[in-house]
């Protein structure tokens, strides 16, 4: 079941959490920040050895880490794209649902990655994040995309309308 709140991430019980992520977890604005707030410094630590291991993150790839303090068990870092480019969001979010699958998390809560701070159109980020998260509703319990942002919860919820009758 694929759900839309307007609502804070940080508060959402769920097995997942994805969190709208730059190449060098650093958890400094939007999402990020909100989300490394309220969990405490081990998302910080944890992010910062994936990055000493691993380098830097290219968009599309992700990213876990434990959840600490949110009301979750992991959070998935994912990198989307800069800027409007359709093919590298949608790639991005495959990956997400793939490493949440992975994980056998049943219940997962992902945000429009990429249309904040990051600048993706947001009328065709909600197209394609209902997209993907419709292929992949039928693994899991719950989908619930949540963000705070009036505007593309209504892009949201239009898109979602507008796939259930075709």
């Amino acid at each position: 079941m694929i759900k839309i709140a307007k609502q804070d991430i940080t508060e959402v019980e769920t097995d997942i959490i994805v969190n709208a992520a730059n190449s060098y977890l650093m958890h400094k604005g939007g999402v990020a920040l909100a989300i490394a707030k309220k969990a405490g410094p081990i998302i910080d630590e944890q992010s910062r050895k994936i990055i000493e291991q691993h380098g830097k993150l290219k968009v599309t790839e992700v990213a876990v880490t434990s959840a600490g303090n949110l009301k979750a068990k992991w959070v998935i870092h994912a990198v989307g794209p800069r800027g409007t480019k359709p093919e590298l969001l949608e790639k991005t979010l495959t990956n997400v649902f793939e490493k949440a699958i992975e994980l056998n998390a049943r219940k997962i809560a992902i945000p429009p990655i990429s249309c904040g701070i990051f600048g993706f159109d947001k009328k065709l980020g909600a197209k394609i994040l209902i997209k993907v998260a419709k292929k992949y509703e039928k693994h899991f319990d719950e989908i619930l995309i949540v963000s705070i942002d009036e505007e593309i919860i209504t892009y949201l919820k239009k898109e979602q309308k507008m796939q259930q009758s075709n």
